[in-house]
């Protein structure tokens, strides 16, 4: 990768848009060049600095439909709604049965449609915030610290623990979009692995699964969704949801 071609992606690398095959590709060159390590730096910085200090404001609900009608549909969901159930399950046991059979009986208090698309939802936005080093907004183990940070920049206000004496390291918070909404992600850690736990007000069945590698948990406490993310083993990702779940005090 030349230093022009580094330097193009870059925006896209600090955004978490880049593919994970060509992050990795300009990681590489960015830990060889320093004036791309540089340029990047700078993105983050003024990135950081725009969540920080500007104004947000909540698109009006008609606004938020017409914009969502007027996206084209992704192929897979558009083969989604062209198939029906019967016809679809067959094609996706031959191609892809093992992943979507799994998916189906590990969550079957799921809607099939929205809360299969809110969890890849919360994959993808999980994957790409880890490819790009961004797990947080605002760096803080202290959730008297991320708490307000939160609050401040969303129209509810996120229950927020600290269970460090758990094993479980609040490292912050930040901001993202899930079924297209502002929610609040708070960001822990166990061992090595990251855990990303999404929160917003709503309801949902308990439930979990196991999505591309990635365990996933979610309950509802006190008016709240939360949806846990990791690829921490599934038993230590359901004592922190049942934490989280006694601790919930909005």
């Amino acid at each position: 990768m030349t230093h022009e071609e580094a330097l193009k992606l870059l925006q896209a690398y600090v955004d978490g848009e880049l593919d994970a095959a060509r992050a990795v590709e300009l990681e590489a060159h960015l830990a060889e060049n320093a004036a791309a390590r540089a340029a990047c730096e700078g993105l983050r910085g003024m990135s950081a600095a725009i969540r920080a200090k500007a104004d947000y404001y909540v698109a009006p609900a008609a606004f938020a439909r017409r914009l969502a009608a007027s996206v084209p549909l992704a192929p897979e969901e558009r083969a989604r709604r062209r198939f029906s159930l019967p016809r679809w399950l067959p094609q996706a046991a031959a191609f892809a049965g093992v992943v979507a059979l799994a998916w189906v009986i590990a969550i079957p208090a799921m809607r099939p449609g929205e809360d299969e698309r809110l969890a890849a939802e919360v994959l993808s936005s999980h994957v790409r915030a880890t490819l790009a080093g961004r797990s947080f907004d605002v760096a803080s183990s202290d959730q008297h610290t991320v708490k307000p940070w939160l609050s401040a920049r969303l129209p509810f206000s996120p229950p927020v623990a600290d269970l460090s004496a758990q094993g479980f390291e609040l490292t912050g918070g930040r901001l993202d979009y899930v079924g297209g909404q502002r929610v609040a992600v708070l960001a822990y850690k166990r061992r090595q692995h990251l855990i990303d736990v999404f929160v917003w007000p709503g309801e949902a069945k308990p439930a979990n699964a196991t999505l591309d590698g990635f365990n996933l948990e979610r309950f509802a406490k006190k008016g709240m969704s939360y949806w846990l993310i990791s690829d921490l083993n599934r038993n230590e990702l359901g004592d922190l949801a049942r934490l989280l779940a006694e601790r919930s005090t909005p």
